[in-house]
């Protein structure tokens, strides 16, 4: 049997570190065919992959690139060089075994990545069935014109194909795959419960990379898989990380009803949920399952921007939400994005008042300040439009944001800034870490108090004691 090594090469573990659930579920996608390894760099970021290749002898080495940045503008970490430094020249150095290079950051700048990285191959989108054959056809030397497949040769991707449908995906059994304990103790075990998206957020990616439209996994099979993950691991959290938790409407009630059904109560926690569907039984419902805190994205509360991000909710959607998050008393992290189209003090003044009004005093808020503009998106078309770019400028590096026109980035640092000095619990992104002395007094009266709340819920409440008593300077 021929042997396919699959490298994680994403070592970012800030706020927490995030599991390769992608490159497992292709790994078990195509197990029955190959000896499958997987070398996880998070955590000794590429020091053990000689010892790797000198021992298995890969006759394929597959990449994933999960992030090409930050998203951060003032802090700027730009990871595709330390990938090629730490993974892919080393690997070149110990094998001529063709190098294929896949994940959510490859697919968005495919050709320059190719380039860069001296790669043979690359897969924009998912693999499970492209993979396989893109394999087979190197073996014989016909690998050319598969459905979305660059070569260092012909940069040009291979024929958009239909996209797999919705029903059911490999698991993918991360902790048979890699050593999990790392994560266990500071993060989560993923779950996708759906891939693709039909909303037309004009900076998001997901669309671009997965689809346009919805395709969603079984409730039953979803939850299969977190009780084999649980009866395996015992105490874990598990993140549910679509884009959106609660999208197609009525599908994330049907994974808690298959959750409460079966009785196996897990620690739970997901990314976005929607507005436009968020219910006073969707929460009850989550309470229930197990749900311990839950992120909400609205990036705005101006009616003007979130039209112009093209949210497809409105301002009275998101206050609905948030009466029903305090309602059912659920902890959650919320995400705002300043400086889109439209912009100026009065939105952000908008903003700022909902969360004074709306949002728990204990719960985060996270603050971000520019729209990093991706290729493909519906924001790149503005951005072209008002002359800020032309349609041929590379947006892979330096990265490119987006700002109104009537704040710039000065304005837009400055109103963000203004939020985050006011109120305790709303951060810049540049200070998504907190000190090292904060998290020990967490853990501490965590301790001390036996308290199960959500970490940052802890933070915030000495964040804001350490603000009150000069302790810390926020601005």
């Amino acid at each position: 049997m021929r042997k396919l090594l699959l490298i994680n090469t994403n070592t970012e573990k800030a706020p927490y570190p995030v599991p390769p659930v992608g490159l497992c579920m292709l790994a078990s996608a195509v197990a029955s065919r190959y000896e499958v390894r997987l070398y996880d760099g998070a955590f000794d970021e590429g020091t053990g992959l000689p010892e790797i290749l000198r021992t298995f002898h890969p006759d394929f080495i597959g990449f994933s690139i999960r992030n090409i940045d930050d998203i951060v503008m003032d802090r700027n970490i730009y990871y595709p060089d330390a990938i090629i430094r730490r993974f892919i020249e080393p690997v070149k150095k110990l094998t001529s075994a063709p190098l294929i290079l896949g994940g959510s950051g490859f697919s968005m700048f495919p050709e320059e990545l190719i380039k860069i990285t001296g790669a043979d191959w690359g897969i924009r989108g998912e693999g499970e069935e492209v993979l396989p054959a893109l394999l087979e056809r190197i073996e014989k030397g016909t690998a050319r014109d598969l459905p979305r497949v660059l070569t260092a040769a012909d940069l040009r991707t291979g024929p958009e194909p239909v996209l797999l449908p919705g029903g059911r995906k490999p698991f993918a059994e991360i902790d048979r795959y890699l050593d999990f304990g790392p994560y266990k103790t500071k993060g989560a075990y993923g779950i996708q419960t759906k891939r693709g998206c039909s909303h037309g957020c004009i900076y998001c990616t997901y669309p671009v990379i997965e689809g346009k439209s919805f395709r969603a996994r079984p409730a039953t099979d979803i939850v299969e898989e977190i009780q084999q993950a649980s009866d395996r691991l015992g105490d874990v959290t598990f993140e549910f990380v679509d884009s959106t938790f609660n999208e197609p409407e009525g599908h994330a009630e049907s994974i808690c009803r298959e959750i409460i059904r079966r009785k196996i109560r897990p620690r739970l926690r997901t990314m976005g949920i929607h507005p436009r569907h968020a219910s006073r039984e969707l929460f009850e419902l989550m309470r229930e399952a197990g749900f311990a805190q839950i992120d909400a994205t609205p990036d705005s509360a101006s009616p003007a921007v979130l039209r112009n991000l093209d949210k497809g909710f409105g301002r009275e959607d998101i206050r609905k939400m948030a009466r029903l998050i305090r309602e059912a008393d659920l902890p959650t992290m919320w995400f705002f994005l300043f400086g889109g189209p439209g912009e100026n003090e009065q939105t952000i003044g908008e903003t700022r008042a909902f969360i004074e009004e709306y949002i728990h005093p204990d719960d985060l808020v996270y603050l971000n300040s520019g729209l990093r503009i991706y290729p493909n998106t519906p924001l790149q078309e503005i951005a072209v439009k008002e002359g800020r770019i032309r349609q041929e400028d590379s947006l892979l590096y330096p990265p490119v944001y987006y700002f109104s026109e009537a704040l710039g980035k000065e304005g837009t640092d400055r109103l963000t800034r203004s939020i985050s000095e006011k109120l305790p619990n709303c951060l810049p992104a540049l200070e998504t870490a907190p000190p090292p002395e904060m998290v020990q007094e967490a853990l501490s009266i965590r301790q001390q108090h036996r308290l199960t709340e959500p970490m940052f819920r802890t933070l915030v409440r000495i964040r804001r004691e350490w603000i009150k008593n000069g302790k810390l300077t926020v601005g």
